[in-house]
């Protein structure tokens, strides 16, 4: 046992290894404590560092739980599960664009692993609708967790007194893609403030500093998006100009081309923009367009979620991806976290970062 840590791999490799082995020949059980940290380092003379890793590992797997003050344990959610039928609730706002059939399709993986079935719902992005769901959820009492994608979090919401309610209940909620500041609920999302930054200051070292944007009024990642936005203009000492910002809803949305004279009037002006998305981006850039501001020629575009659109127009766009199927495991993996223990902290933020295509020219 101890030997086969000799082999051309890392340590940790060799632990994570003969752990999964105990579990799959019953010698460590469904709920059994496993070894302590101490233990498994004397065991396999490695470093307890190394120890810990091997453990998150299997943490990040679902495989092991670690209880505050008590230990690290094998899960036992699959074997439970599967005999209880226990469904979490997945609430997002559509099911259709480019965006969430992926993290749904990530979310129910993981549970579906664990034994979990799913009860799925959409808002449409409708406080109506959301408060609906919520109160049916609260009627039936038949959930183990919620995943929820918030709906208009950038106003402010009435329906916030159903999920006290929820977690009056002990009902583990996490949210994704945004979350209300007013609740401390846990969340998995892109980090959206960093999205913002790191798109403008792309654009700055390719020499702009006439940054417009357009960003979403009634999402909290727009105005996350808008907040990283600010903060690298500031950086850098560039002027914030308000006329070169367009705020816009999910119904304008839904009918960008009846703004373009907004459109046109505020980014005009620009050499260079932010878009909420690529769906605005590529939109934007054909309103720009019809009146001869060409991209990348006249202005740069950098938008987020590096969706197919950022690939449909003449011009492939320079974007920031959305996790996607990622964001969905993740957020799947840590609400199975929280139902084993209600004091894990489940938030989440992925990184951002740049793929660079060809709607930016340097000035």
């Amino acid at each position: 046992m101890v030997g086969e840590m000799g082999k051309k791999q890392p340590k940790y490799v060799g632990l994570v290894d003969w752990i999964q082995e105990q579990i799959r020949s019953k010698k460590f059980l469904p709920g059994q404590k496993i070894y302590s940290e101490n233990r498994l380092k004397e065991m396999f003379q490695v470093s307890r560092q190394t120890v810990r890793h091997a453990v998150g590992i299997l943490e990040e797997e679902g495989v092991l739980v670690r209880k505050r003050g008590s230990g690290t344990y094998v899960s036992n959610i699959r074997q439970e599960n599967l005999e209880n039928k226990t469904r979490i609730a997945v609430v997002t706002t559509y099911v259709d664009g480019y965006i969430f059939p992926k993290t749904i399709q990530g979310i129910e993986k993981v549970l579906f692993e664990n034994g979990y079935s799913v009860q799925i719902a959409f808002t449409n992005n409708q406080i109506s609708r959301e408060k609906t769901i919520l109160e049916d959820i609260l009627s039936r009492d038949e959930v183990a967790g919620i995943i929820m994608e918030t709906t208009k979090s950038g106003l402010p919401n009435p329906n916030l007194p159903l999920y006290e309610r929820l977690r009056q209940r002990k009902i583990p909620i996490i949210f994704i893609n945004s979350y209300y500041p007013g609740l401390a609920i846990p969340h998995v999302s892109l980090n959206d403030r960093m999205a913002g930054e790191k798109a403008v200051e792309y654009l700055i070292e390719r020499g702009h500093c006439k940054i417009g944007g357009i960003f979403k009024l009634d999402d909290g990642q727009g105005h996350m998006r808008y907040a990283g936005y600010l903060d690298a203009l500031q950086k850098a000492g560039i002027e914030i100009d308000d006329s070169r910002i367009v705020w816009i809803d999910t119904a304008m949305m839904q009918r960008l081309g009846e703004y373009r004279n907004l459109l046109i009037g505020r980014l005009g002006g620009c050499t260079a923009a932010v878009c909420y998305n690529d769906q605005i981006a590529f939109e934007a850039a054909s309103i720009l367009n019809s009146v001869d501001i060409r991209m990348p020629e006249d202005i740069s575009f950098v938008s987020i979620d590096d969706s197919e659109l950022a690939l449909l127009g003449d011009v492939a766009l320079t974007s920031i991806p959305h996790p996607k199927d990622k964001l969905g495991e993740k957020a799947a993996l840590n609400l199975l976290k929280m139902i084993q223990d209600p004091g894990y902290d489940g938030t989440y933020e992925f990184d951002a970062k740049i793929i660079e295509r060809g709607s930016v020219v340097r000035q």
